[in-house]
């Protein structure tokens, strides 16, 4: 893992993955549990869909980043 290139996925955008593709939730709802707005959160997930399916692609690591 140390000699690939690593993606990183912000905290925000991991929970916006959950509650829309595990969860199921539109963008919508999801918006609304994380107090942002509806196009704020369409930003979020297609960031971190982009990271992720880079990441699968590419062959790159995938490191969430959480905030201190």
């Amino acid at each position: 893992m140390r000699d690939l290139q690593e993606v990183r996925l912000e905290a925000d955008e991991l929970e916006a993955l959950r509650l829309v593709d595990v969860d199921g939730l539109y963008n919508t709802e999801a918006a609304e549990r994380m107090g942002v707005s509806r196009q704020t959160m369409d930003r979020i997930v297609r960031s971190a869909r982009q990271k992720v399916a880079g990441a699968l692609i590419g062959g790159r690591a995938l490191r969430v980043v959480t905030r201190t």
